[in-house]
């Protein structure tokens, strides 16, 4: 008896030490690298493209990007509370030293299409852009270029600390930058309404990651595979980093947006004001650059996505 219990015990022993290299190597060993294949660029500089390029940039960057000085020199966006640490959005300004100012345009359409910053290391976290038009990212990267005020260079540069759990992801491979297949992306005309709405909302803009049910199980190449597409309940955070739960904007009658009507959705993508009259959460960022168009778009492809029915309590925090 005493030897088994002697040998459980070396056996158990081993174990323990095993777990205990492998949360040493997680939590103090170097990311793992990729290798950088930077995308031939062909960057127009119209003002055409600036115009859009400023558009989304103010979309989709600004919200979390945005500094006090109101350039794109990042801001803190998760505390050191949270799951994954705390993070600091980066510098996307044009500082040669500490910004964007260090990456060639192929470099940075990589980084913006994979994850993969210049150094083989991933951004983490980032809304990754796979499924962007080429003319939409081209535009961004012609923006964050130019000469306005938002990109002027800001010499600052924040070091995020990353928690154990987006550590323990990457490294055990549960989470991945995303491929580059290099195959041309076009985005549907504006004359085929529904597959435009599909892509504003499911791969221009992020709406279909904030409204679906978890970034971590959303599909980055089939949004529409996604658990609970558009049925809200991801965790979001206001710009007081206070987190709250997406909402369900599937045409459900009860628990979404069945029963708006196509102004009252506008009223709340482009001003923030929900379908009683109530300012919506600061999570939910203001679209008021989008046109008549493309809001008509989105709202003709969201009445097509099955309504889910998924209650979420707005006013309650996520955690």
């Amino acid at each position: 008896m005493k030897k088994f219990l002697k040998i459980t015990g070396i056996i158990l022993g081993v174990i323990l030490l095993l777990i205990l290299c492998v949360a040493a190597w997680i939590n103090w060993g170097g990311m793992p690298g990729y290798e950088v294949k930077p995308i031939t660029a062909n960057i127009k500089t119209d003002s055409l493209t600036l115009a859009k390029g400023q558009k989304v940039a103010e979309n989709i960057c600004a919200y979390c990007h945005r500094g006090e000085d109101g350039r794109l020199s990042g801001r803190l966006i998760m505390k050191p509370d949270s799951p994954f640490g705390e993070i600091w959005s980066g510098n996307l300004t044009k500082d040669p030293d500490h910004g964007l100012g260090r990456y060639s345009d192929g470099e940075l359409l990589y980084l913006l299409r994979t994850g993969i910053k210049r150094d083989g290391h991933p951004a983490l976290p980032f809304m990754i852009m796979n499924r962007m038009a080429d003319e939409d990212l081209n535009a961004l990267v012609a923006y964050l270029r130019s000469d306005a005020p938002s990109v002027e260079p800001v010499a600052v540069e924040r070091t995020s600390k990353l928690g154990f759990l987006p550590k323990a992801l990457f490294k055990l491979g549960a989470i991945k930058p995303v491929e580059y297949k290099g195959e041309p992306i076009i985005a549907p005309p504006p004359s085929d309404q529904v597959a435009y709405g599909r892509y504003i909302s499911a791969s221009l803009y992020f709406c279909a990651e904030c409204h679906s049910a978890s970034f971590e199980t959303f599909d980055q190449w089939d949004p529409e595979k996604s658990p609970g597409y558009f049925g809200g309940g991801n965790v979001v955070e206001d710009l007081d980093l206070n987190p709250v739960f997406s909402a369900n904007i599937t045409p459900h009658p009860e628990y979404g947006i069945g029963n708006w009507t196509e102004e009252q959705f506008r009223l709340a993508v482009r001003n923030g004001i929900n379908a009683d009259g109530r300012a919506l959460s600061f999570a939910m960022p203001k679209f008021a650059l989008l046109s008549d168009e493309e809001l008509s778009a989105i709202w003709a492809y969201l009445r097509t996505v099955p309504p889910l029915d998924n209650q979420v309590v707005r006013e309650a925090t996520a955690r």
